[in-house]
């Protein structure tokens, strides 16, 4: 009989090592060498998403305040 050892799979897809910043650069040289490995969005990409944001919050508060205005007029009708 013969033992076989758990093997690791190799992921071809791995994400590719990210270069860390050494120790002994200053805090803002560490910053920025940071700041260099952010995937930044094109601006079509931020304008839609923040258009969809803006869209959601705007709904989120027409709800809420459509729900409160409700509740206030129940409560009216009852305790007036």
């Amino acid at each position: 009989m013969t033992s076989s050892t758990p093997q690791e799979p190799t992921n071809s897809l791995s994400p590719p090592e990210k270069k860390k910043p050494s120790p002994n650069k200053s805090f803002l040289g560490s910053t920025f060498d940071e700041l260099k490995l952010v995937i930044w969005p094109s601006r079509q990409q931020l304008f839609s998403e923040s258009v969809a944001v803006i869209l959601m919050v705007t709904l989120s508060a027409a709800l809420i305040a459509s729900v409160s205005r409700f509740f206030g007029w129940g409560a009216s009708q009852i305790f007036s």
